[in-house]
Parts: C-alpha cells; sequence; structure tokens
C-alpha cells in the first residue's frame, strides 16, 4: 500500500470556519447546526418533512479540533495542541487531521484563509 505524503504546505493552512453555527454541549463535544439549502431540500422538506436544520454531533476529538479554529491557528499548531491534551491522538495525527478538514472543506463547514 503505497503511503500518502502530506505536504509542509498543506499544513500552513490556516483553517476560519465558515459560517455554520455550533454549541457546546453539556458533554462536551460540539454540535454542528447546518442548514439544508437549495431546491431539491426544500421539496424534501415539504413532501418528505425534513428538516430544514440538520445537527451534526462530534467526537472529543473533532469537537477539540473544532473549538481550535479561530482563523489564527495553522493545522501544526492545532496538531501540536492536539497531541499535548490528549495523548492517544498521537497515532498518524497529522494524516487524520489533515483528512479531518478536509471533509469540512468539502462539506462547506470551513474555509482556508
Amino acid at each position: 500500500m503505497k503511503k500518502k505524503v502530506i505536504s509542509p504546505n498543506y499544513l500552513e493552512k490556516i483553517p476560519e470556519i465558515n459560517g455554520i453555527g455550533w454549541r457546546l454541549m453539556a458533554d462536551g463535544n460540539v454540535e454542528l447546526e447546518v442548514e439544508n439549502k437549495g431546491f431539491f431540500n426544500r421539496l424534501a422538506q415539504k413532501f418528505f418533512h425534513k428538516p430544514k436544520i440538520s445537527f451534526i454531533k462530534l467526537d472529543a476529538y473533532g469537537s477539540f479540533v473544532w473549538q481550535q479554529i479561530d482563523g489564527k491557528r495553522s493545522l501544526i499548531e492545532i496538531g501540536r495542541i492536539l497531541g499535548e491534551e490528549h495523548e492517544g491522538a498521537t497515532e498518524k495525527l497529522y494524516e487524520r487531521l489533515s483528512v479531518f478538514f478536509e471533509v469540512l472543506k468539502q462539506n462547506g463547514y470551513i474555509r482556508w484563509k
């Protein structure tokens, strides 16, 4: 299996939240509030009674990382803070962190500064 190489330039990117509402739950995890927009979502809301807002609950690591996104910290800094706070997260830290941020970016939850 081929090992994925992460570019140092990618790790220097600075993420910022892209207008997504979120809240900190009682258990310490983050819940994202995503509005379902667009023509097909409106049809689904009207005919199939789908919700206008979806709530996405992040796990402990995702919640911790989400709270570190301030538009000033790079992925390197966020990874360093995550490694210091959660010792179990250090195995393949930056590979997992880059995948997590790519998913956030693809869904439009963050943008690169």
